[in-house]
């Protein structure tokens, strides 16, 4: 907690941004165990994980399947190392029991803020490759993912081409197919 207030021992190194005071609580509590990444990075990847884990949850459960897709994905686009990532999403995913609903909006908003075009769209991609991990995207993941495209001001042409590349993971495409094979 130190290294966070201005003057204190142990204070944020010089170069390195101090964290917000409009970082959401789960943003502050994941950027805290990245202490070894600048401040901005942090809150980036602590944005990022919450929102793939609000992805997951948005059928009320995440399967353990959802929940290493989400590490693996914080892993890789966050250059984390294996237990970093997954200390991340362990904290990711309680603070979307405890806070989603209030955080989830507050929580994509930052990302938005933190990130360029290019970031948001590669976020809307992980979202989806989590909603797939268990090789459906249920009616209320899609609308979930659709409410976090919009939220991140992607534009539709650009959704549809996301949503396009796994519509055979999608629910009510699946049943569509069943329907049709019988």
């Amino acid at each position: 907690m130190r290294r966070f207030l201005p003057g204190a021992a142990g204070g944020v190194a010089a170069g390195m941004a101090k964290p917000g005071d409009r970082d959401t609580e789960t943003v502050r509590r994941i950027a805290g165990q990245l202490d070894a990444l600048p401040v901005d990075r942090a809150r980036f990847l602590a944005a990022f994980a919450y929102i793939l884990t609000r992805a997951a949850a948005a059928d009320m459960e995440i399967s353990e399947v959802e929940s290493r897709a989400i590490e693996r994905l914080v892993g890789e686009h966050g250059g984390l190392p294996e237990a970093q990532a997954i200390l991340v999403t362990q904290i990711a995913r309680n603070q979307s029991l405890l806070y989603s609903g209030t955080e989830d909006y507050l929580g994509t908003r930052q990302f938005r803020e933190l990130s360029t075009d290019e970031d948001r769209l590669a976020l809307l991609r992980c979202c989806y490759l989590v909603g797939a991990a268990d090789d459906t995207i249920t009616s209320e993941e899609s609308d979930t993912l659709q409410e976090i495209a919009k939220e991140l001001d992607i534009e539709r042409d650009a959704v549809n081409v996301i949503r396009n590349e796994f519509a055979p993971k999608l629910a009510a495409i699946q049943a569509a197919l069943r329907l049709q094979r019988s």
